[in-house]
C-alpha cells in the first residue's frame, strides 16, 4: 500500500474511532514538509503521524501499481480504548480493522532494539510497507 491510500485508510479510520475529537492529514493542519500523515487529536491532545512507504524488493517506482494483495489479517493488538500510548493506539486501531493487506504490525518502542523514537512498522502481503513514525 502507498502512502497515500494508507493516509487514506488511517484517516477513515481514526474518525470513527472513541475519543477522536478530529483529524486531519498534515497538510490540512498545516505541516508542509510531511506529505504523507495524519494530526489526530483527542481530549487529551494532539498527536502527529508521518507515513512513509518502502516498495517490495525489486520493485520501482515507475510502472508500480498500488494493486491490492490480500491475505490472513494481522493479530489484534489489543483494545484502542485502552492502549496505553498514542503508538499503542494506533497500532491497536489498524490491526483492530483486520485489513486483508495488512500481515503483520510490529511497535516500535517494543522491538528489540527498544527505539527511543515512536511509530510503527506496518507489512503488507504485497511486501510493502509503512513507517508510520510520531513527530
Amino acid at each position: 500500500m502507498r502512502p497515500q491510500r494508507f493516509t487514506d485508510y488511517v484517516l477513515d479510520l481514526a474518525k470513527n474511532a472513541p475519543g477522536i475529537v478530529r483529524v486531519q492529514t498534515l497538510a490540512e493542519a498545516g505541516d508542509t514538509k510531511r506529505p504523507f500523515g495524519l494530526a489526530i487529536t483527542t481530549s487529551s491532545g494532539e498527536n502527529r503521524w508521518q507515513f512513509m512507504g518502502q516498495l517490495p524488493d525489486g520493485a520501482k517506482h515507475e510502472g508500480f501499481t498500488d494493486e491490492p494483495v490480500t491475505g490472513t489479517p494481522a493479530p489484534a493488538m489489543g483494545d484502542p480504548a485502552t492502549a496505553g500510548s498514542p503508538e499503542a493506539w494506533l497500532a491497536a486501531v489498524l490491526a483492530g480493522a483486520e485489513c486483508p493487506e495488512i500481515s503483520a504490525i510490529g511497535r516500535w518502542s517494543t522491538s528489540s532494539e527498544g527505539a527511543a523514537q515512536r511509530g510503527i512498522t506496518v507489512d503488507f502481503h504485497d511486501g510493502s510497507r509503512i513507517f508510520a513514525r510520531q513527530l
